[in-house]
C-alpha cells in the first residue's frame, strides 16, 4: 500500500510540475515585451507561478502532515514549512536557497493580489522575474532529492 501512495505521491507531484513549467512557457512569451499591458501580463504571470508552485507544496503537505495553524499566515507557513525536515515522516522539499527565491515570489504574489490601485513598477517587476527563473532549476533539482530520499 505504501509503495502505491508513494507511486501516487510522484505523479501528482511530477504532473504539478508540468503545470508550472507551462507558467513559465507564458512568462518566457511576455519577458521581452514592452509597456504597461506586457508588464501587467507578466506580473500575472509571476502570481500564477507562485500558485503553481504553492499547489506543489499543498500537494507534499496534505500526503505528509496537513496541519498549518495559524491561518493568518498560511501562505508564509506553508512555503516555510516545505524547508523543514521531519524526522520520522519526510525530508525537507525546499532547500534554503529556492525558500528564499521562492518567499520573494509570494511577496510579489500577496502584493499582486492586493494592488487594485497601485501601478506596477517595471523594474521591481524585472527583479521578481529574475528570483523566478533563478529558481526554476533549484526547485527541480529539491523535487528529484526529495523523490528519491523517499524512494519514490
Amino acid at each position: 500500500m505504501e509503495k502505491e501512495r508513494l507511486s501516487t505521491l510522484k505523479a501528482a507531484i511530477e504532473a504539478q510540475l508540468g503545470e508550472i513549467d507551462r507558467v513559465y512557457e507564458r512568462i518566457e512569451k511576455r519577458r521581452t515585451g514592452q509597456g504597461p499591458a506586457y508588464i501587467e501580463s507578466l506580473a500575472y504571470q509571476l502570481h500564477n507561478l507562485y500558485c503553481a508552485y504553492e499547489d506543489l507544496f499543498k500537494i507534499v503537505a496534505e500526503y505528509f502532515e496537513n496541519q498549518i495553524e495559524d491561518e493568518t499566515r498560511w501562505h508564509q507557513e506553508l512555503l516555510w514549512r516545505m524547508t523543514l525536515s521531519i524526522e520520522g515522516v519526510r525530508p525537507a522539499l525546499l532547500s534554503r536557497e529556492s525558500f528564499r527565491l521562492l518567499d520573494s515570489l509570494r511577496a510579489f504574489r500577496h502584493f499582486f493580489r492586493h494592488a487594485y490601485t497601485y501601478e506596477l513598477d517595471p523594474r521591481k517587476v524585472r527583479l521578481v522575474l529574475e528570483d523566478a527563473l533563478a529558481v526554476r532549476k533549484k526547485v527541480l533539482d529539491d523535487v528529484h532529492r526529495f523523490l528519491q530520499a523517499l524512494g519514490a
